[in-house]
């Protein structure tokens, strides 16, 4: 079992030459560790079904380190992001210091921090719980309801889910504008309307895409596509990055993870 960490998961950038905090090194390699052991186990054993014959998303799932650094490298090869002018610019300018998830806030969606997530998944809801950050949860209703006409915007929105066969479809709208897509800072306004489609082709394989719709920041709609790998044996650690969160002081520049980043 790997060590928690006591301090948020945040980006390192450069003074003069690359400075890098060292324990977000470390957190991504134990990312990266957690999902190779949980891939090293995987086999093509069919994906586990509930008692009315739908695919149950249930169990502890790796991070895509896509969706953590920058979203460019979850695109379609030779894809671009289609932000408008100022979109590029505010994601250009922004430091790493000032990324809300280093403030202990949550992700939002899609951004993932490089920590395991549980799906716990109910006939009527679908939960998702976040070893990393804030320890938080994010939920989205299976029971046939509608989004209410005028959600409360909020860091993770109002989430419905649907199936198709053997994928699960979850709407979502009702986002505030505060998180950040990514560590290189691209954002979003409440606008944002994200659509995700998930699948579980096998036991140990989640797939996904994320079609992401917001005219106030992005010229027209676009399609992330990731994967995550069942974490055997794994369970989630308690992470409480709000009582000790010491790393602000230490973070400079801005990732070098990303595309904006400047040598």
């Amino acid at each position: 079992m790997s060590k928690p960490f006591t301090g948020p998961i945040v980006a390192a950038g450069a003074v003069a030459s690359v400075v890098l905090v060292a324990f977000l090194a470390a957190a991504g390699r134990e990312a990266e560790d957690r999902q190779a052991a949980g891939a090293q186990k995987a086999t093509a054993v069919p994906a586990p079904r509930t008692a009315d014959g739908k695919v149950d998303f249930s169990g502890i799932w790796g991070p895509d380190q896509h969706f953590i650094y920058d979203i460019h490298d979850a695109l379609k090869e030779g894809e671009e992001l289609p932000l408008q002018p100022w979109a590029e610019k505010l994601a250009r300018e922004r430091m790493s210091k000032d990324d809300p998830e280093a403030h202990c806030l949550p992700t939002g969606v899609p951004r993932q921090a490089p920590y395991p997530w549980r799906v716990l998944q109910t006939g009527t809801h679908l939960f998702f719980l976040f070893e990393g950050n804030i320890h938080s949860y994010r939920q989205i209703f299976l029971d046939g309801r509608k989004h209410p006409a005028d959600p409360n915007p909020t860091w993770y929105g109002d989430s419905v889910g649907r199936w198709e066969g053997d994928t699960l479809v979850i709407d979502s709208v009702g986002f505030n504008d505060k998180f950040w897509f990514d560590f290189a800072g691209h954002p979003h306004t409440e606008q944002l309307h994200i659509i995700e489609r998930y699948r579980r082709p096998d036991r140990d394989r989640l797939d996904y895409e994320i079609t992401v719709d917001d005219p106030g920041a992005y010229t027209r709609p676009f399609t992330l596509y990731g994967h995550s790998t069942y974490q055997h044996g794994d369970e989630l650690m308690e992470y409480i990055c709000n009582e000790n969160n010491k790393d602000l002081s230490h973070i400079v520049g801005k990732d070098p993870r990303n595309r904006y980043f400047k040598k």
